[in-house]
């Protein structure tokens, strides 16, 4: 899943044009300073929502052209905004695992076939430092193998995630939402743009489909989503503070 504010170079990842590359650790999250969000998997929602709001957009259409819905891990309430980092520092202690992956992503080359790729502007690549991409024969270094592995799991957990979102448009539960948020010292803005579960229309589903939704192990997705809306309140509290800071910054500056 290539993100255009995180992947900005994508390339398929070839034995001949990379070898001799090497990746070094990452530890520098500036890389993504203006990804205000990503897609979180199904399986991440439950660790997730302990520090991100998780919410729901819009993801374009299907081959069929119905409408398609994904989860996603919230880092900012304003475009190209990532109050998640502290400098290089990411203030979360679970990473997504689209960020864990990085600098590799499944690229789409039609609609059947997929590649495995690199992001080749990520300064983290090297010719002297870090772990080879491949060997001297051509074969691929364990950090490839490794990343090929975890890719393919991704990919079909994110092909999970859109048969789990199908069945929760399909029993009407995501509505569109807005949040008001209000600073203490007047200062305002609106978050919208985005669907969140109606917790009426969750109480009012019949038996059998809360008991189908609970023994598939959609319910606790949906609880840990409406957990998760708890953190906007955090987010605003970071956004705020920057905001309180930029007018001192742009004076030193």
């Amino acid at each position: 899943m290539i993100i255009p504010a995180l992947h900005r170079q994508v390339v398929p990842m070839d034995r001949d044009a990379h070898r001799g590359w090497r990746v070094k650790p990452l530890g520098d999250w500036r890389i993504a300073a203006q990804l205000n969000s990503a897609f979180i998997a199904a399986g991440e929602m439950i660790d997730a929502c302990r520090e991100y709001p998780i919410v729901f957009v819009n993801a374009g259409k299907d081959e069929a052209g119905a409408p398609q819905l994904a989860p996603v891990a919230v880092f900012g309430l304003s475009a190209q905004e990532n109050l998640f980092l502290d400098g290089p520092r990411w203030r979360a202690d679970y990473m997504p695992a689209v960020l864990r992956l990085y600098p590799f992503v499944i690229g789409r080359l039609d609609a059947e076939n997929f590649a495995v790729c690199i992001d080749s502007a990520w300064d983290g690549f090297s010719k002297t430092e870090g772990q080879p991409l491949f060997d001297a024969q051509g074969e691929m270094g364990d950090i490839a193998k490794r990343a090929v592995e975890q890719l393919q799991g991704y990919e079909a957990e994110v092909q999970r995630t859109k048969l789990v979102c199908e069945r929760f448009a399909a029993l009407g539960l995501l509505r569109e939402m807005r949040f008001d948020l209000n600073s203490g010292d007047g200062k305002t803005f609106a978050v919208e743009g985005f669907l969140a579960v109606d917790e009426e229309k969750l109480r009012a589903l019949p038996d059998e489909a809360v008991l189908e939704l609970n023994r598939s192990g959609l319910l606790s997705l949906l609880h840990a989503h409406m957990i998760s809306m708890r953190n906007i309140q955090r987010l605003a509290q970071w956004k705020f503070e920057r905001m309180a800071a930029a007018p001192a910054q742009a004076a030193n500056d």
